[in-house]
């Protein structure tokens, strides 16, 4: 059984670099492939976690959870809002 589990988180490793790079080459926007490269890994950590439940795996998930939530949050948070000028000056709000 862990060796079956080693070898679908090997899977989706490679599956991972796969689909990053077809988003990538789809999209031409690092921060558009950067959360699907890390929703794989973190996959493939917490399938490599439940083979052989390790300190070491343990702590690999963990990083890799860990980078895709600061990654991934700074990338939503970034660059995300409205500029005012879209919005019409009747509805903005004035203090």
């Amino acid at each position: 059984m862990t060796a079956l589990l080693d070898g679908l988180a090997l899977g989706l490793s490679a599956a991972a670099l796969i689909a990053t790079g077809v988003v990538l080459v789809a999209t031409r926007r690092p921060t558009a492939a950067l959360p699907v490269l890390l929703e794989f890994l973190t996959a493939a950590g917490l399938v490599r976690l439940a083979a052989e439940p390790t300190w070491s795996r343990l702590l690999g998930a963990a990083a890799v959870v860990a980078a895709r939530r600061l990654l991934v949050g700074g990338l939503g948070a970034g660059g995300r809002a409205a500029p005012t000028a879209a919005v019409p000056p009747a509805a903005r709000r004035t203090a």
